[in-house]
């Protein structure tokens, strides 16, 4: 899977991994992450999420990293924002108040553009990534973040089923790419209504991953 993919199905308007809704698990879970008001919260690959408009609107500051500019256009427009735009790099920074996106390959992000975060919430990143780049991810994350502590969110199914995204990430490939630098703690971990793409069954799990 490579970037064409991606460009392809946002052109496409092939989006069905985009919700309309604020994630619930989102609302149940972010409080575990203890974080005070105006906290910075990094998500990677965060596409439009309406979850971004939830964190600003809770007081947050929120970063974000996704490669399709559609994607990071129809955000500002649905936030009613127009951003200042700037090229970094090999990346393009849209900038609003409380809000910073880097849109391009987050393998071009890198520390000191990203700036300081204090969370890192990961709703459809590593699951969005075929196994080969998980690891890579998973690595890239951590020292860009200098392992600040996740909200992860995961799809545990039979693979063979069906052929991602989402990609199914089992609880040990969990623990072989984040255990040593974080402690992971099962937050939620319950059977997805209907299955996935109401295709398969699957359990959806949330994680609250904090640096060890």
């Amino acid at each position: 899977m490579d970037a064409e993919f991606w460009h392809a199905r946002w052109s496409e308007k092939n989006i069905g991994f985009h919700n309309a809704e604020v994630n619930p698990l989102l609302r149940r879970y972010f409080s575990t992450l203890a974080l005070p008001e105006g906290s910075r919260i990094f998500l990677p690959l965060c596409g439009k999420s309406r979850d971004i408009a939830w964190l600003l609107a809770q007081g947050y500051r929120v970063a974000g990293a996704e490669l399709s500019e559609i994607a990071v256009n129809e955000l500002f427009d649905e936030l009613g924002v127009i951003p200042e735009r700037s090229e970094v790099g090999e990346l393009v920074h849209y900038r609003a108040a409380g809000l910073d996106i880097f849109q391009g390959d987050i393998f071009a992000l890198d520390r000191e553009t990203l700036g300081a975060v204090d969370a890192i919430y990961d709703r459809a990143a590593l699951v969005a990534l075929p196994e080969p780049m998980r690891a890579r991810y998973s690595q890239h994350l951590i020292q860009m973040s200098d392992a600040a502590p996740q909200l992860l969110i995961n799809y545990d199914y039979d693979q063979s089923r069906m052929p991602g995204p989402p990609f199914s990430v089992s609880d040990d490939e969990l623990r072989m790419h984040y255990e040593g630098r974080y402690t992971l703690n099962a937050l939620y971990n319950e059977d997805l209504e209907g299955g996935l793409k109401g295709q398969c069954p699957a359990r959806e799990k949330v994680w609250l991953l904090q640096k060890a």
